[in-house]
């Protein structure tokens, strides 16, 4: 009785572990097959590296404004302070 159970077990754990290995392989070659990315979803991607980029460089700017203005105030402070 014993032995039948570890057997069927055993039976068991193969078959779930070949089916395993099966859905693996399908995956990879599914996955190797499509190039990755769709058409669209690089193209959103792209979009999105772009609108990225354009925050970027507005925050880039955005400081460079920020910095100018400190420095007025600075200079506004001092001008005042010797007065």
């Amino acid at each position: 009785m014993m032995g039948a159970l570890i057997a069927g077990i055993s039976i068991g754990g193969a078959i779930l572990f070949i089916a395993t290995i099966g859905l693996v392989i399908i995956g990879i070659i599914r996955a190797s097959k499509s190039g990755g990315l769709s058409g669209k979803n690089k193209q959103a991607q792209t979009e999105e590296t772009r609108m990225i980029q354009d925050i970027y460089h507005g925050l880039t700017k955005m400081e460079e404004r920020v910095e100018a203005l400190e420095t007025i105030l600075i200079e506004r402070k001092r001008k005042d302070f010797n007065k």
